[in-house]
């Protein structure tokens, strides 16, 4: 059993809390390798999808994962509803739940909009991105992807590279790996580098080349564009030149160096195709472990019951 009635940041969860739910993805992982994957674990149970955001990868894994276990499946988008007639967050969610609905699986622009959901409405809530504040089920994917190439987390070197101010998936990672007994580093220009990461225990380098040779798994970022409310570098060409992987730098180093991406890839920017697509890359293992990772927490939040 969880700690927990809702997965609404890596902060909330226990060291058990996250080994549960990486050793149920175990399981699941394996129901997706049979010639039948489906599961009845959550047939009585209804899921909606509640998108104030764009999103392609974290959608369809949560609603392929809640089809796979016989959820029911609502599907929400905020593009084309009475959101954009002026109608509050909490409206929105409350109608919803009116037609019976178990779980929320939300993404919103606000950082803290699922913390606010889980006090006011009577429903597990799944947190799927907030704002540039956290992306729960990438870290656990993440962990889960690493934990499968080499073997467990503890003691790995993982560099997070690239617009770690940004990125929601970067602070979910961190908590991930150092409570999983990782040590992390970050990098990138200083512009994209939070101020604190020092002090929360992260190493912070600014040149490619180091940051590569130290670590065993390389995260890359993607530079987010559209959250940036300024300029943070001279261009993408500049930004690719000093920052970007490619093939050749990563040959250049005396070692393997594991490479992931959460998606959105900008081939040419922050990495070149010769490596999205090398044997040094498990950038589709970790969409593939995504679903199963998803199956976990909604299984396991689902066994928690209304107890709240």
């Amino acid at each position: 059993m969880l700690t927990v009635n809702h997965l609404l940041g890596i902060k909330n969860l226990t060291v058990k809390d996250i080994e549960i739910i990486l050793e149920t993805a175990d399981t699941f992982k394996e129901v997706l390798s049979r010639p039948i994957k489906k599961v009845p674990s959550l047939r009585d149970i209804t899921i909606a999808n509640v998108f104030f955001e764009n999103s392609t990868r974290t959608r369809l894994s949560f609603e392929l994962a809640e089809k796979r276990l016989s959820a029911d499946v609502i599907n929400f988008a905020a593009s084309g509803s009475s959101v954009k007639k002026g109608e509050t967050l909490l409206d929105t969610v409350n109608n919803i739940l009116a037609m019976k609905v178990d779980m929320i699986v939300m993404r919103h622009a606000s950082p803290g909009a699922p913390h606010f959901l889980a006090k006011h409405i009577n429903a597990n809530i799944i947190n799927a991105g907030d704002g540039t504040h956290e992306h729960p089920t990438q870290a656990l994917l993440d962990a889960y992807s690493i934990r499968e190439k080499l073997g467990g987390v503890a003691g790995k070197k993982v560099a997070i590279i690239g617009d770690i101010a940004h990125s929601r998936v970067a602070l979910s990672n961190i908590f991930a790996l150092q409570k999983l007994g990782a040590e992390v580093m970050v990098c990138g220009p200083s512009t994209l580098i939070p101020k604190y990461m020092k002090e929360i225990g992260v190493k912070v380098v600014h040149d490619i080349r180091t940051a590569l040779q130290w670590c065993d798994v390389a995260n890359v970022l993607r530079i987010q564009l559209e959250r940036q409310q300024s300029k943070q570098f001279p261009s993408l060409r500049e930004y690719s030149l000093y920052y970007g992987i490619n093939k050749q730098l990563l040959e250049s180093l005396d070692k393997q160096v594991v490479i992931m991406h959460p998606g959105p890839i900008n081939r040419g920017v922050e990495i070149t195709s010769d490596v999205a697509d090398s044997g040094h890359s498990i950038i589709l293992q970790q969409v593939e472990n995504g679903v199963a990772v998803r199956m976990s927490v909604l299984y396991l939040l689902a066994q928690q019951g209304k107890t709240y």
